[in-house]
């Protein structure tokens, strides 16, 4: 067990070997922690509000996961409106485009301020101009404490002194409290941090906790000197890594039992004496410094309404989605350009005689609509991705995710449907009595795979496996359908399946008012298929509620599943 009292303002670095505990103490004290543990932390002299506390914290993990279309200027201003108090008056937005405007200037990033995040694909920033982004992100969010979990990891030496520069006058000029688990840093690195907390392994256990500048001379007064021209970092590592051939931590430890920890629990003991704001008056005092009324505060879990949840996603998806060309290609002129090719190879199967040749292009027709959001998948999960790490900050509810992505995916995807369909009727020469029946159907069959693969994509772990789940389903329904599997051929123990089969309903209803229409000379075949008429109705029950079903499990799926583990 340790202890610790932290005030505000100060840049506080936890170092210590590989397997300390150095992030897991971190996420304990920024509540990420998921596995139990035990222990108290309290803010103000009051205990931790396990509702509020992250309204007024932000975490910046080791990986930054953005959208590779999003600019760096809009990044910081999604937090900021998601955590910010909201207020429509003019000064107030103001105010905010201010504030994003010190924040890109503090972490070196005015010169980039319009440029994508960029990514595998996407031309962009820098990486160490990116780790930057996700620290002033934290930053925007107006939190009092900011936890960053070795925020300089895989960048230069220049890069991780300029956000640890960038993050000490964050502390300064905003009074902000910041701990920083960092690695082995250079010295000009390591005196910029105020206080150090050093810790040791096999078992995680404390070294030392006090500033930085008396870090070199408590080692000595310990029996271990600094010498010289050296990095007091790399010793201190080398003393506090067991099995290393300077391994003192038995020794450190010790002495911290001794000479620190009755003083640090002393200053601990007086400090929860002093009782100061609860989270909710911080959150008073916050809206109060924004030159607003105190008691227009949300207590919530969420700064923003649920509306500004949504028009704030939504104005981020329809940006990047207008930006990344494969995305409307994908669910638009791909679809079109299929229906001119699908059509190419039935045109004019409209004009000869009613048979199997019109079923099995009835057949093809709802296959290909069928498979109309499946490329959408992996991008849904990486968008999972963003979402799971925003929602963990409290920044919006999944809902709101959900509801912004549908608004912009689905009628995109539901255009190139429908102009898919009308390219491949217009090939074929079907008579234009059978156009509300062949695209009513194809639509309705269009938004039940999308609630499939949108549920899929919410359970699967990656893309390859979103791919290995929805395959059975779409070998199932595709061969339940009367055409490949009739129900004379099927097993009667499985002819329940055509019960739930989609693609079985939409068939057999384009089929019959074919069949109806050519003068039923053909009923022979249609009986052979083991269609029936008068089931319309219950087919489109089944589906409308196979759809909502599906829906109500992906909002559950993203909901507690896929949650980031620490």
């Amino acid at each position: 067990p340790c202890s610790g009292h932290f005030e505000p303002g100060q840049l506080v670095a936890i170092m210590g070997p590989s397997g300390c505990g150095k992030s897991t103490l971190l996420d304990m004290l920024a509540m990420k922690k998921t596995s139990p543990y035990s222990g108290e932390v309290f803010v103000n002299g009051h205990a931790r509000d396990p509702v509020l506390f992250r309204r007024i914290a932000a975490y910046v993990g080791q990986e930054y996961h953005m959208p590779a279309h999003w600019k760096v200027r809009e990044a910081l201003e999604f937090n900021a409106n998601l955590k910010r108090q909201p207020n429509d008056r003019g000064s107030s937005r103001k105010n905010v485009r201010d504030f994003i405007d010190n924040l890109l200037e503090a972490f070196g990033l005015s010169s980039v301020a319009d440029t994508y995040i960029g990514g595998a694909q996407v031309r962009g920033i820098s990486g160490g101009q990116r780790r930057r982004v996700t620290l002033a992100r934290g930053v925007a969010a107006q939190a009092s404490i900011l936890f960053c979990d070795e925020p300089t990891s895989g960048l230069s030496a220049t890069d991780a002194e300029l956000c640890v520069k960038a993050l000490r006058v964050i502390a300064k000029r905003l009074n902000v409290l910041v701990l920083v688990v960092i690695h082995q840093p250079r010295k000009e690195v390591a005196r910029l941090f105020d206080t150090l907390v050093l810790l040791t392994s096999n078992p995680g256990r404390m070294a030392y906790c006090g500033p930085m500048a008396q870090a070199s001379s408590y080692m000595g007064a310990c029996g271990y000197p600094i010498p010289d021209q050296t990095n007091p970092t790399d010793l201190y590592l080398d003393l506090l890594t067991p099995g290393a051939e300077f391994d003192a931590s038995d020794a450190l430890v010790a002495a911290f039992t001794q000479r620190q920890k009755p003083d640090i629990d002393l200053v601990v003991k007086e400090a929860g004496t002093v009782i100061g704001h609860t989270t909710k008056g911080m959150l008073m005092a916050a809206r109060e410094l924004q030159g607003l009324e105190g008691k227009g505060v949300r207590f919530g879990a969420y700064a923003a309404p649920f509306y500004v949840q949504l028009r704030t996603l939504l104005s981020r998806k329809v940006r990047i989605t207008l930006r990344n060309p494969g995305a409307i290609g994908m669910q638009i002129l791909m679809p079109m350009i299929t229906g001119v090719v699908v059509g190419t190879i039935f045109q004019g199967i409209g004009k000869i005689d009613f048979g199997i040749p019109q079923v099995l292009f009835i057949f093809i027709l709802l296959t290909i609509l069928s498979l109309q959001s499946l490329p959408l998948m992996p991008a849904l999960i990486e968008e999972r991705t963003f979402m799971k790490h925003e929602t963990s900050e409290r920044l919006y509810m999944e809902s709101a995710h959900i509801l912004a992505t549908m608004l912009v995916t689905v009628p995109l995807s539901l255009i190139g449907a429908a102009s898919q369909t009308l390219i491949i009727y217009a090939f074929a020469g079907l008579p234009s009595e059978f156009l509300p029946t062949i695209l009513g159907w194809t639509l309705l069959l269009f938004f039940m795979f999308d609630a499939l693969f949108q549920f899929v994509a919410a359970v699967a772990p990656d893309g390859e496996q979103a791919m290995t789940m929805a395959t059975p389903w779409l070998v199932v329904f595709m061969l339940f359908n009367g055409v490949v599997v009739t129900k004379a051929t099927a097993p009667i123990f499985l002819h329940w399946v055509f019960e739930i089969s989609p693609t079985s309903y939409a068939l057999q209803a384009i089929v019959l008012r074919m069949t109806e229409s050519s003068g039923g000379e053909n009923n022979f075949y249609v009986k052979s298929m083991g269609f029936q008429s008068g089931q319309d109705m219950q087919g489109i029950a089944v589906i409308l509620c196979m759809t909502i079903l599906l829906r109500l499990m992906h909002v559950l799926a993203l909901r507690f599943l896929n949650n980031i583990q620490k």
